[in-house]
């Protein structure tokens, strides 16, 4: 089966991660900065800016983590990665945000399933109902 529409278009599956949900721009990072919410957790910072009328629909992301929090890319990669994971499979349920994730400590050791797990809490966060 093709993916892509008659008119050439590509259709995203509900757990796809395309453009339209990112944070790409500098000016948007530094608006949802700017608005100065954030979540706080062990490792993590999540920065949110609740998303005018105009703007469109759904919560974007961009992920931030800092070389000198990390000096391999290797593991910065790993940290953007589970980032953006976590943000795919939760994002029908989150409310229209910009959201910005940023690594603030230091994690000893790297630990994938510990990093994963709290991710997923901010982001649980995020989808209840008085944020």
């Amino acid at each position: 089966m093709n993916p892509e529409s008659r008119t050439g278009e590509r259709k995203a599956s509900a757990a796809a991660f395309p453009k339209q949900y990112r944070l790409t721009r500098t000016d948007e990072f530094s608006s949802v900065f700017g608005f100065r919410r954030a979540l706080k957790s062990r490792h993590f910072l999540l920065h949110y800016r609740i998303r005018a009328a105009g703007e469109g629909d759904g919560a974007r992301l961009g992920v931030v983590v800092a070389k000198r929090l990390l000096k391999r890319a290797f593991d910065r990669n790993l940290v953007k990665r589970l980032g953006r994971e976590h943000f795919r499979l939760l994002r029908q349920r989150l409310p229209a945000r910009d959201l910005v994730l940023r690594l603030a400590v230091k994690p000893k050791p790297l630990d994938r399933r510990a990093l994963a797990e709290e991710i997923r809490g901010l982001l649980g966060k995020m989808i209840s109902p008085e944020r």
